[in-house]
């Protein structure tokens, strides 16, 4: 087996899931990868993983510190502004998404950006995934993280178009069908580690997140093993176990950090032996809701045979 990021057969993609404010993290691994010198040939992101996709594409030198001062200074206000738009279905305006893309300093266009990008949106009429890789990149980007029914949904090219997350929560299809060659996956979401079995669970609340968390992990897990069949798939681990609320950007540093310090150890473990899913091997802490994460203290990777 070959060590490390440097042995993945070219191009890369690099794969960016959702995870809403648990996005933070996403910075940490950013900031292990760039300190071992890699960078991607293509970047694709699903909801918050495109807009982190497309500031790392716009400025792949630079991303981690960019996107740490912005993360470290977000309030809910800023992302989600209150204003019932009862006639555009959507409980939020997109102004704060789009006050943030302006201050990001990106192209107006998707193929102006130093890395190829993608975004993936869902098509609300049809349920299909959408692959946003040319045109305009601002409704590209508000209709990849349009979460259905918080915000409002993105006409474009005479589609509907909401969150990538409901359809490609971490979409590694897409990156097949770009043409990688190898995949690196920075998400947040429950596919770092296979899950432990729940505890009893008596509220409905509690019950229906266990459920929406392994409905959630079906997909992912499906989609993570059709592309590891035919190539190297790296899951980068964050060591985040559990998430905030969705409105509560004030762990954004501890995210930042742990998630650097966690991915930088299985980086540092990393060997590669041809196609195949190298993640960690464990978890060390239960879910706790849909979107919410395992972790392990574990630096090694493991193949996973029989994909």
């Amino acid at each position: 087996m070959a060590s490390g990021l440097h042995a993945l057969p070219r191009p890369v993609a690099v794969v960016v899931g959702a995870g809403g404010v648990v996005g933070a993290a996403h910075v940490g691994v950013g900031y292990a990868l760039e300190e071992r010198g890699f960078r991607p040939d293509m970047i694709i992101g699903t909801s918050v993983g495109a807009l982190n996709g497309a500031i790392a594409a716009a400025h792949p030198d630079r991303a981690a510190p960019w996107l740490d001062h912005v993360w470290t200074q977000l309030r809910r206000r800023e992302v989600y502004p209150l204003g019932h738009m009862t006639s555009r279905g959507s409980v939020f305006t997109d102004r704060g998404l789009r006050r943030l893309i302006a201050r990001a300093e990106l192209p107006a266009r998707i193929e102006e950006l130093t890395v190829p990008f993608t975004a993936v949106a869902m098509d609300l009429d049809t349920g299909a995934a959408v692959y946003l890789d040319h045109g305009d990149l601002e409704s590209a980007l508000l209709a990849s993280a349009a979460i259905p029914g918080m915000l409002p949904p993105v006409d474009r090219a005479g589609r509907t178009l909401v969150d990538g997350g409901v359809i490609a929560y971490v979409p590694v299809l897409a990156a097949l069908r770009a043409g990688a060659a190898s995949v690196v996956v920075v998400s947040s979401g429950p596919e770092s580690s296979p899950p432990r079995p729940a505890g009893p669970r008596r509220s409905a609340g509690a019950i229906a997140g266990r459920a929406g968390m392994l409905l959630l992990r079906h997909q992912i897990e499906r989609d993570l093993h059709e592309v590891a069949r035919r190539i190297p798939t790296v899951v980068l681990p964050t060591g985040i176990d559990a998430w905030p609320a969705p409105w509560d950007f004030g762990h954004s540093q501890r995210l930042i950090s742990t998630a650097s310090r966690t991915a930088g150890r299985f980086l540092d473990g990393l060997r590669i032996g041809g196609p195949g899913l190298y993640r960690v091997d464990g978890p060390s802490a239960t879910p706790t809701g849909p979107g919410a994460t395992s972790t392990s203290s574990s630096a090694s990777s493991v193949l996973e045979a029989g994909l």
